[in-house]
């Protein structure tokens, strides 16, 4: 395992996306333990893109454009709905009063987390380019060696994203306690996922 390999994925895990912005608006809305459920549930949504980077079958999600661009227009729908849900308070900055009833189940969070994750063919094609960077031709244990990067990768982005979301669990009561607060921090949550929808959305291949 390499030093460049350890330093570049925690670049790529840190810089911010959906996924560090669907474990932030949980730590705001419920707290820490949500914001880990939701750091978990986002790095299971990697696991279909990096099984199918190293078994190969990005090449084909890379080479058919139906592919690609159903998978994209997938992930930009769901983007779309959880701006819709975190307008009307029911989505991912849900911060009502709320009791063990009414706050979203664990598997409820671990199912939106995964979606926004496995609804991108982005990390598909990245995984498919960055993997073998660092795996070098004709390596006899090329197989192990590209596994146990990626476990690094997601054992990375399992711990940056609650770190995130740890920290924004923080400033929860400071947010919630002022109802201009959470109205602001919602839309500009709202916006932001309809930004990266808007972003996934002219992206090519």
């Amino acid at each position: 395992m390499s030093i460049e390999f350890v330093l570049t994925t925690l670049v790529i895990v840190a810089t911010p996306g959906t996924g560090v912005l669907f474990t932030v608006a949980a730590g705001l809305a419920r707290g820490a333990r949500a914001a880990v459920i939701a750091a978990f549930g986002c790095t299971l949504g990697i696991v279909p893109h990096l099984v199918a980077a190293v078994t190969g079958l990005a090449a084909l999600l890379n080479a058919s454009a139906v592919a690609f661009q159903t998978l994209k227009y997938l992930g930009v729908a769901y983007l779309v709905y959880m701006a819709w849900t975190t307008f009307r308070d029911k989505g991912a900055l849900a911060v009502p009063e709320q009791t063990e009833r009414t706050a979203p189940s664990v598997r409820k969070v671990i199912a939106s987390a995964v979606l926004l994750n496995l609804l991108n063919p982005k990390l598909t094609i990245f995984f498919f380019a960055f993997l073998p960077q660092f795996v070098p031709t004709g390596t006899p244990d090329a197989l192990a060696r590209m596994l146990e990067s990626s476990g690094v990768f997601m054992l990375a982005t399992s711990v940056v994203f609650a770190l995130y979301g740890a920290c924004a669990a923080t400033v929860r009561d400071q947010v919630v306690s002022r109802p201009a607060v959470v109205t602001w921090t919602r839309r500009v949550f709202g916006a932001s996922f309809l930004a990266l929808a808007g972003r996934l959305a002219v992206q090519n291949q």
